[in-house]
C-alpha cells in the first residue's frame, strides 16, 4: 500500500467498551464529528488483545490506528490490555486514548506513564474528544505520508 493509498482510506478504531450506553454515544460522536473511520467495537480485554495481535478469530482483523480503552472491562480490564501493548514494541506506536469512568489518581497517573495520548472520564466531553481525534487523525495522516528514511 503506498502512502497516498493509507491517507485516503478510513483510519481503523478500536472501540473496547463494555457498556452499550458509552460504545453508541462514542460512535455517535465519531459520526456528527464527520471523522473518516471504520469501527471494531469490542467489550472485553482478551479479545482487544486477540483483536491487536491478530489471533484466533481476528487473523484477518485489521492492525488499529487508534485504539479507545475503557478500563473497567471484565475478564481482562483496560490497565492489563495497556501494559501489555505498551510493553511490546511492535503495538507501542499505536495511539491509545483511555475512555474510561475512573478519576482514580493512580489510574490516570498509570496510563500516563505508559505514554497514551488522552485519558478522558465518563461521561466525555463530546467537542474535547472529537478534537483530540481529529488531532491524533491528522497526526496519523503526517506519519503516513512523511517519507522514512532508510
Amino acid at each position: 500500500m503506498s502512502a497516498n493509498d493509507a491517507v485516503g482510506r478510513p483510519m481503523e478504531i478500536l472501540l473496547v467498551e463494555d457498556s452499550p450506553v458509552s460504545a453508541r454515544l462514542t460512535m455517535g460522536a465519531l459520526r456528527k464529528g464527520n471523522v473518516q473511520h471504520r469501527m471494531t467495537w469490542l467489550t472485553d480485554g482478551q479479545e482487544a488483545l486477540d483483536f491487536v495481535h491478530q489471533a484466533g478469530r481476528f487473523a484477518k482483523a485489521p492492525r488499529p490506528d487508534l485504539i479507545l480503552l475503557d478500563l473497567g472491562l471484565p475478564g481482562r480490564d483496560g490497565r492489563e490490555v495497556l501494559a501489555e501493548l505498551k510493553a511490546d514494541e511492535e503495538y507501542q506506536r499505536i495511539p491509545v486514548v483511555v475512555l474510561t469512568a475512573s478519576m482514580a489518581a493512580e489510574d490516570v497517573e498509570s496510563a500516563e506513564k505508559l505514554s497514551i495520548e488522552g485519558y478522558m472520564t465518563k461521561p466525555v466531553d463530546m467537542e474535547q474528544f472529537l478534537n483530540l481525534i481529529r488531532k491524533l487523525k491528522n497526526f496519523w495522516h503526517s506519519e503516513v505520508i512523511l517519507p522514512t528514511a532508510e
